[in-house]
């Protein structure tokens, strides 16, 4: 699957010693280090399931992991990034339904949208950006492979006898979210699994793969006509293109439990106990009016409408970047035109002909960020230099500009 198109990041010259990386790391509940010192670095990201378009909830996720990305790049890594696309999932099948629109047609209208979205906000698109459907091959092939270690059974008491996970054949289940079983029920309920199924030998056991229904997409397989349950298919297409231990799995904090508990269960289970990641990390929820923006309330403030009314797609980018990514807080309009003004004066520093030394903000943000990615205070340093700089008549003729590609190249914003 084509992803989009944007410029990669200036490089900048490399910093005379770098800051440890280190990013906070769910499972163990605290900072780890991110990424290898040299080389190259693997990142997941879980990608959408496109039946609506993209809400500031999703653009707060995917610029946080942009900043990943963005600051491995900075430090001389190649980054192999992968995202998914779910595009073959219960929520889709239903809207599509409800809308009259072919499940497939309206799964690449919502995609293209998100694609010129994520260009807006200047995301860097991944190495590999793959769809649920034109993986089928690699999704049945891991749950035959989990099958031959005993970690997949058939649903009892049923005409469909879908094909389930047995979270039990995983010693280290549970061991990323520290859900007690009465917890993780309810929250699996509400958040696509189905706990009260009749036949499952136990409530938290996932589906692996849906035996075809009549009126649905279905796909021929070693396990019967069906299609694949969410949680396998970014464990398949992970495995497959970055294989076990890459190093960071990332997403928001609502897929913690169940999906990426699944995920990383199932792999371990495949891969005979390799760890699926060597660091989970989780960028907070954004509310509005005080609850969590998601598709489901229709509580959404949508990337395109705002583009739409003219808002510069940088000042959003900004109103993300004032809050620390694991952060949970609420959108307003009130941030999104005090972004506006920062974007204001950020941009009238840089058209400066000359200012102050850009080398000790350029160090400032590259500290910020390496300290799991603090980007409030990467834009405090900026706001600094750019406040000191139109008060006071610098004499660094080079200095706006190499702030103007710093901004873009460390925090995605183009000046």
């Amino acid at each position: 699957m084509q992803a989009w198109g944007v410029d990669p990041p200036h490089r900048l010259d490399p910093a005379e010693a770098w800051h440890r990386f280190q990013v906070f790391d769910t499972a163990r509940q605290r900072l780890v280090d991110a990424g290898p010192a040299q080389g190259t670095a693997r990142l997941y990201v879980c990608g959408i399931t496109p039946y609506d378009a993209t809400h500031i909830g999703h653009a707060n996720t995917y610029v946080a992991f942009d900043l990943l990305n963005r600051t491995w790049l900075d430090r001389g890594l190649d980054v192999d990034y992968v995202q998914n696309v779910t595009d073959i999932d219960d929520p889709l099948l239903e809207r599509a339904a409800a809308t009259g629109v072919d499940w497939d047609q309206l799964a690449e209208q919502q995609i293209q949208l998100f694609r010129v979205d994520m260009a807006a906000l200047n995301v860097l698109p991944p190495t590999h950006y793959v769809g649920a459907v034109e993986s089928m091959s690699l999704v049945a092939d891991l749950v035959v492979q989990l099958q031959r270690r005993g970690a997949v059974y058939a649903v009892d008491g049923s005409d469909l006898a879908d094909l389930y996970f047995a979270n039990g054949s995983d010693p280290q289940f549970g061991s990323l979210s520290r859900l007690s079983q009465d917890a993780a029920i309810p929250l699996f309920a509400e958040r696509g699994g189905d706990p009260e199924r009749p036949g499952k030998k136990d409530p938290l056991d996932c589906v692996v793969w849906r035996l075809a229904r009549d009126g649905e997409p279905s796909w021929d397989s070693p396990l019967g006509a069906g299609r694949p349950g969410w949680h396998i298919e970014c464990a398949a297409i992970a495995l497959d293109r970055l294989g076990a231990g890459f190093d960071v799995q990332a997403g928001g904090t609502d897929l913690i439990f169940p999906h990426h508990e699944m995920c990383a269960a199932e792999a371990r289970v495949a891969t005979a106990g390799s760890e699926f990641a060597k660091a989970y990390v989780h960028s907070g929820m954004v509310g509005l009016d005080g609850e969590k923006m998601s598709k489901s309330k229709g509580n959404l403030v949508l990337i395109s409408q705002l583009r739409d009314t003219g808002v510069d797609p940088m000042a959003i980018r900004l109103a993300l970047l004032n809050h620390h990514y694991r952060e949970d807080w609420d959108w307003t309009d009130e941030g999104l035109a005090a972004a506006g003004g920062r974007l204001n004066r950020w941009r009238e520093a840089v058209r400066l002909d000359a200012a102050l030394n850009a080398d000790e903000v350029i160090t400032q943000m590259r500290a910020a960020l390496a300290g799991d990615l603090d980007a409030p205070t990467a834009l405090a340093a900026v706001d600094a230099w750019a406040g000191a700089s139109t008060a006071i008549d610098g004499d660094d003729a080079d200095a706006p500009g190499l702030v103007a590609r710093a901004c873009d190249s460390l925090l995605g914003i183009r000046l």
